[in-house]
């Protein structure tokens, strides 16, 4: 077992620095996938667990099979002692997690709205492309019908350009009045806008597992109570219980202490391709590669799937 020293979130010139859940007996399979798949460095790993630093791009993280869950890492340090402190200042260690090192809980907010951004990009480029096809397949027929419309209106054009002139004339003063109107209003908006970026209008949630010594002085809840007030006085983030903008997610026991953002909301152990669960799907992958499955033709456009596709 690798051991457990005070690590920051993410250095900027060697990447971001992720960590991944998996089951027990898998964290093999998980390094060696990380390596293979994502050319990650400094892979470490602890029990149900695995660290690595790596570039962050996210279709390429998508593409884990052997890991349930993928985190974005803030800290990780040694175990709290539970047994020789008080309550009330175990309190305070808890919140030291927050107020020691502000700037690797800032450098990780901004890996994450990073990805976030970039994921948004690559949507709408994606849209984007689409669209022009849907609009090529109907644009003859849309030419056509347009010709035969403007011979009509050319005529009507004529008849009521005489009125909307005498009513253009008339109505001028009051349309100016509106448009200075509406654009104080436009102006007040934008403003409010920028001012709640400018304050870090985000909602969170502290989710937290805990076990060992630690469990038997706090709930999860009670830890979670007690980050989130660190949070907000630290921050001046909003707590939201029910659809917040960032997640927390804090694991305390008697190995480590590790603190994280989740980078999906669904777990990489889910295959949404897979209606009918049988085996989990991390356990079948980690079969599928010990077996070393390749593809094998058996025919024209007929093949084999690989390890990867199995699972």
């Amino acid at each position: 077992m690798a051991a457990v020293p005070r690590d920051a979130g993410s250095g900027p010139a060697a990447g971001a620095r992720f960590f991944c859940t998996a089951g027990r007996g898998l964290e093999p399979f998980v390094m060696r996938e990380v390596r293979a798949r994502l050319a990650a460095t400094q892979v470490e790993y602890i029990s149900g667990k695995v660290f690595f630093t790596t570039c962050p791009d996210l279709n390429r993280l998508k593409k884990l099979k052997s890991a349930e869950r993928l985190f974005l890492l803030i800290k990780k340090q040694f175990p709290f002692d539970v047994s020789s402190v008080s309550k009330g200042r175990m309190c305070n260690e808890m919140q030291r997690l927050i107020s020691d090192d502000p700037e690797s809980w800032l450098n990780a907010i901004s890996i994450w709205k990073n990805l976030l951004e970039l994921d948004a990009k690559k949507e709408k480029l994606s849209q984007r492309d689409a669209n022009p096809l849907k609009r090529n397949m109907g644009e003859n027929d849309i030419i056509i019908a347009k010709k035969s419309k403007t011979e009509i209106q050319e005529n009507r054009e004529c008849q009521l350009e005489k009125q909307m002139e005498e009513e253009i004339l008339e109505q001028g003063d009051v349309i100016t009045e509106r448009e200075e109107v509406q654009e104080e209003e436009s102006e007040n908006d934008v403003a409010k806008a920028v001012v709640a970026h400018d304050q870090g209008d985000l909602t969170f949630r502290v989710s937290c597992r805990c076990s060992g010594a630690v469990a038997k002085t706090f709930t999860a809840q009670e830890i979670g109570r007690v980050i989130g007030i660190a949070l907000m006085k630290q921050f001046g983030w909003k707590a939201d219980l029910r659809n917040p903008n960032l997640e927390i997610f804090i694991h305390l026991n008697d190995v480590y202490s590790v603190v994280g953002i989740p980078v999906f909301r669904v777990p990489l152990a889910s295959r949404a391709y897979i209606r009918t669960a049988g085996l989990r799907s991390t356990i079948a992958w980690a079969m599928a590669s010990l077996a070393e499955i390749k593809f094998v033709l058996r025919g024209p456009g007929v093949n084999v799937p690989t390890s990867r596709e199995v699972a």
